[in-house]
């Protein structure tokens, strides 16, 4: 896999994203195809709007907004995966809210939701024509789902919430691979906890294991490696690296995004950012991280690929992590803004950078599991 998470991408062009290659200007995802992305990752949210019908913003990600992107990705000959939050936002190790049509179920109710939706989902996928070439059972598990009944450290709750959407992805194609994806991809200890009392407790077989990899938030890419290495060897699954990213620049895109500074965090341009992370916020170094990755994954027999997170997510008015009624459902004081726009494939003006020959190099090698 040498991946794009397109998520926001839809939004971005609608309110007036554009994106360019060596001047002319041309389909994002067309682009990325050409400098060697096979893959699109697409994130799922149950339902992303208020009671009011008022959306929670970063893209909509509704059912309807999966399949046009699907749908354009498998016009282009590009394979998708499909991440299943099953939330009806943001769901990641901060939060895991549970979405507002399962409030008041028990862990009985919510494993019958989660198999539901799961195989409502891909059999929507399927009758539109757009069926995906794998499922993420969840997004970012490090501390569960479905919070309060399925955070850690109730791993039993866990597992048995998890394997329903497994089992439901199983009943569907059996042949689909299944990934499960925590965060922090160079914490080896909290990879062999979780994934212990996963299996510990009777959790479904799937797979692959995806990691996310964030040099700022994530340590040293040494750290990466180890834990790859292990995870290998422990449990025998392909892994891919199916969150990661790092900055081209640390000049701020306020202008860009047209807020006033009460209205944007801003964390993407904080020298704190900068401080953290073995490689300079330049094009270059952005380039360098990719390479590098790129080389460890090559490295690990287990290594399926890779997957740069919204490569695409443009600096432009409009297109927010959250607005207010996200802010509210995720429980977050806010403010919104993007959040990652110094972190794209893309100038803020759209121009191709320099980081994508890296892609087309690793196309030209066979991609990046090693040996092959």
């Amino acid at each position: 896999m040498i991946g794009a998470d397109l998520s926001s991408l839809l939004e971005v062009e609608a309110r007036g994203g554009k994106f360019y290659d060596g001047g002319r200007r041309d389909d994002p995802m067309a682009i990325l195809k050409s400098y060697g992305v096979n893959t699109v990752r697409l994130r799922l949210w149950n339902d992303p709007y208020n009671p009011e019908g008022v959306p929670y913003g970063a893209g909509g990600c509704d059912l309807d907004c999966v399949i046009a992107l699907a749908k354009r990705a498998k016009a282009l000959g590009l394979d998708w995966l499909l991440d299943f939050h099953y939330s009806d936002f943001w769901a990641d190790p901060g939060k895991q809210v549970i979405p507002k049509a399962w409030q008041g179920l028990d862990e009985d109710g919510l494993a019958a939701a989660v198999g539901d939706f799961t195989a409502q989902t891909l059999a929507a996928l399927k009758a539109a024509g757009a069926p995906p070439q794998m499922a993420a059972v969840g997004n970012e598990l490090s501390n569960g789902l479905l919070w309060p009944v399925g955070r850690v450290p109730s791993y039993p709750a866990i597992a048995r919430l998890v394997s329903a959407g497994v089992s439901a992805v199983r009943a569907y194609d059996p042949a689909l691979p299944v990934m499960l994806h925590l965060d922090a991809g160079g914490d080896n200890a909290l990879y062999r906890r979780w994934f212990d009392n996963y299996f510990a407790n009777g959790g479904a077989d799937f797979d692959v294991i995806g990691l996310s990899y964030y040099p700022f938030w994530h340590g040293p890419m040494s750290g990466l490696r180890d834990n790859m290495a292990d995870l290998a060897e422990r449990y025998g699954k392909d892994l891919i690296v199916v969150e990661t990213s790092m900055g081209f620049t640390m000049e701020n895109y306020q202008k860009y995004e047209a807020l006033a500074p009460e209205d944007r965090k801003d964390m993407a341009t904080k020298p704190a950012l900068v401080e953290k992370i073995d490689y300079p916020m330049t094009p270059e170094g952005q380039r360098e991280f990719l390479r590098d990755l790129i080389a460890l994954l090559r490295d690990n027999p287990r290594a399926a690929g890779y997957c740069w997170w919204e490569p695409c997510w443009l600096p432009i008015p409009g297109s927010q992590w959250a607005n207010r009624e996200g802010w509210l459902y995720v429980g977050d004081p806010g403010p919104g803004g993007n959040e990652w726009a110094n972190q794209t494939l893309f100038d803020y003006d759209g121009n191709a950078l320099p980081a994508l020959e890296e892609l087309r190099r690793d196309r030209e090698r066979g991609g990046a599991r090693a040996g092959q």
